[in-house]
């Protein structure tokens, strides 16, 4: 062989080992999820946002979306904490007791314009929420919210106390059952995907759910009615985590990259993912024919009347957390998401 062609093989060779060592010691993170693959959190948020941290890595760091979760929707901090799983999300009020300091982001009226809600949400962990011990021990990523909780109902409008009176509401949690107990309702604690189910078997007359989960959940004929409440009647908070183990280990230049992509611009991105599907959801259900309606000034009251009492509940809960300053946090919260969503 020529010594220039020898040359040009051993570049090659040198070329190919660098290529698989590369390939070889790339950090491959494990992420649960709990959704299917053909939700459109997985296709819309997780996926892309995957697909980024690979790409603003140069390809050091890649997230695979495991194709079964490692566990229950409830047990995905505890996965991501303990290092059963390197990245999860999740839902805080799947274990509310643990997460009380946010329940402030879940009571009427916090918000409608989920990206606004998002990124506000964001703003308040980073200046107010880390102090609350709950949240140590793993690395956040980001935080999410879904916009506005509302009423459906399988048969008539809800606009009144009188509507509400005895009438079997699907709930998620005690802020939820607090709201109905409060409005004079019945309570059923359910997850979502259950209350196709409990509808037609009239175990239910009604269930919380925002806009889009009564398309995305094909509740479209069990529940034709609903109930627009300016800001919300409830909200939900999510989380994208990392085990902190795991965080740790990587280069600062890979976890700088990644928080770019992370923090407010996940929680932005995964708002807007929420909007677009709660407009989407009402077209489709106004396009059907359904009945949307707004509550009575009686009903109102009664929804704020039981906000103001379960923020001061709140408030005793978050100095106990190691809040300093609920009463700021909240107003931070509040003065962030009037900016964000232009109100």
């Amino acid at each position: 062989m020529k010594p220039t062609c020898l040359k040009l093989s051993l570049f090659a060779l040198a070329m190919s080992s660098s290529l698989f060592a590369n390939t070889l010691y790339a950090d491959t993170l494990k992420m649960s999820s709990w959704v299917p693959t053909t939700h459109f959190v997985h296709t819309q948020i997780l996926e892309p946002w995957s697909k980024a941290v690979e790409k603003v890595t140069e390809g050091r760091v890649k997230v695979e979306i495991l194709p079964k979760a490692l566990g229950t929707p409830p047990q995905h901090w505890e996965l991501a904490r303990k290092g059963v799983a390197d990245i999860t999300w999740g839902n805080f009020t799947y274990e509310p007791d643990r997460f009380k300091s946010i329940w402030f982001a879940e009571l009427p009226f916090a918000g409608s314009d989920a990206k606004a809600q998002s990124v506000a949400l964001w703003k308040s962990y980073n200046q107010h929420l880390q102090a609350d011990p709950a949240y140590a021990g793993i690395k956040l990523l980001s935080v999410g919210m879904f916009g506005a909780g509302i009423f459906n109902h399988g048969s008539k409008p809800l606009a009144n106390l009188a509507d509400l009176a005895g009438q079997k509401i699907r709930m998620g949690g005690p802020i939820q059952q607090a709201i109905i107990e409060g409005l004079g309702a019945v309570p059923v604690s359910a997850p979502a995907t259950k209350a196709y189910e409990m509808l037609e078997s009239k175990v239910l007359d009604g269930s919380l759910h925002t806009i889009e989960s009564v398309v995305n959940f094909r509740l479209t004929e069990k529940l034709p009615y609903h109930t627009i409440i300016d800001k919300g009647l409830y909200g939900a908070t999510f989380f994208l985590t990392m085990n902190e183990k795991k965080w740790k280990a990587l280069s600062d230049a890979d976890r700088a990259a990644i928080e770019g992509i992370s923090g407010e611009a996940f929680a932005s991105q995964w708002g807007e993912v929420f909007n677009q599907q709660n407009s989407s959801a009402e077209k489709t259900l106004r396009d059907a024919g359904h009945t949307f309606s707004t509550p009575d000034p009686e009903l109102l009251s009664k929804i704020a009347a039981i906000r103001t009492k379960m923020l001061a509940d709140w408030e005793a809960a978050a100095k106990t957390a190691g809040i300093a300053d609920p009463k700021a946090l909240l107003n931070d919260f509040e003065t962030d998401y009037q900016a964000l969503a232009g109100k």
